[in-house]
C-alpha cells in the first residue's frame, strides 16, 4: 500500500434527512476516519451526486450539500457526478494517477447503488479498495431492510471479491501508517 485516500461517496444532506439504515454510527465512523487522515496528512476526498433538476440531489440546493458534520476543508476536493461510479465522467481516475493512488478507503451513500458500483469500478481499474465496517448504508426497500442490503453488499458481494471489508480500527491503523 504505497498511497493511500479516503473517498467520501454522497453523504449528502437530503439522504441523511431521510434516515437511513444505522445512520448516527455510520456518520460517527466517516467522522472518525476523516479526523484520523487528515491528522496523519492522507487525502480526503468527496464525491457528490447530481440527481437532475427538480430532484432532492439538484445542484446547489440544500440536499444537495454534503452533510455538515462530514464536511470537506477548503483544501479538499469534490468530485460530482450524474451516474452510480464516483469515477463515470468525473476526472477522479486522472486524478488519482497523478497522485498515484493505489489504495482506497471507500464510504459512503448508498450501498446498493454508488458505493457497489464505485468499488467495482474501481477494482476494474486495479486499486486495492478497503471498505470500514459500518462506513456505508442505504434505506429499506420494498425486498430488502436497509440492514440486510448492507450485510449482503459488504459481506457477501464484496469482501474477499472486489474488496477488503475490516474494522474501522484497523483502518485507522492503516492510515497512520507512513506512505
Amino acid at each position: 500500500m504505497n498511497n493511500i485516500v479516503l473517498l467520501v461517496v454522497d453523504v449528502q444532506s437530503a439522504l441523511i434527512n431521510e434516515h437511513p439504515y444505522n445512520e448516527e454510527k455510520i456518520i460517527e465512523n466517516i467522522r472518525e476516519l476523516i479526523s484520523t487522515a487528515r491528522d496523519n496528512k492522507k487525502e480526503v476526498l468527496y464525491v457528490r451526486h447530481d440527481d437532475g433538476k427538480g430532484t432532492e440531489l439538484e445542484h446547489g440546493t440544500d440536499g444537495w450539500q454534503i452533510y455538515s458534520k462530514i464536511a470537506p476543508n477548503e483544501n479538499e476536493f469534490i468530485f460530482e457526478k450524474k451516474y452510480n461510479s464516483a469515477f463515470y465522467k468525473t476526472g477522479l481516475k486522472e486524478y488519482l494517477g497523478r497522485k498515484e493512488i493505489d489504495t482506497i478507503i471507500l464510504v459512503g451513500l448508498q450501498t446498493e447503488y454508488c458505493i457497489d458500483a464505485t468499488c467495482k469500478s474501481a477494482f476494474d481499474y486495479g486499486y486495492k479498495i478497503i471498505i470500514p465496517e459500518d462506513t456505508n448504508t442505504t434505506f429499506d426497500n420494498e425486498y430488502l431492510t436497509g440492514k440486510k442490503l448492507y450485510e449482503f453488499y459488504n459481506y457477501k458481494i464484496w469482501n474477499k471479491r472486489f474488496a477488503e471489508v475490516i474494522s474501522v480500527e484497523e483502518v485507522k491503523r492503516l492510515l497512520t501508517m507512513p506512505t
